[in-house]
């Protein structure tokens, strides 16, 4: 049985370009509905490869500081996937909300 990191980067991948979730649709999905903030913890340590640039809070805004260590990556590379923001700058959830149920 795979471990709570390769459960959550397993959801991760899955999400495709131009859609975006959240730490606790992760949690769901993973049938940890309270352990968003572990899922953040996992992400905090994905592997290079994984998507992360999709994943923020539940309320479209991206998460604190230079989550790649570089000022605006994260809302660069969600433009460039055609991610749209509100005016308040986050993400518009309504349109680019991902929610899989079958992981």
């Amino acid at each position: 049985m795979p471990g709570l990191s390769e459960e959550v980067y397993h959801v991760v991948a899955r999400v495709p370009p131009g859609k975006v979730v959240s730490y606790g649709q992760i949690a769901r999905l993973i049938g940890r509905p309270r352990a968003a903030r572990i899922v953040g913890y996992a992400m905090s340590k994905a592997p290079a490869e994984l998507p992360s640039h999709r994943v923020l809070r539940k309320d479209g805004s991206l998460p604190p500081g230079d989550v790649f260590g570089v000022p605006g990556l994260q809302r660069a590379e969600l433009e460039a996937e055609g991610v749209t923001f509100l005016p308040d700058g986050r993400v518009d959830m309504t349109r680019h909300g991902w929610m899989q149920t079958n992981i």
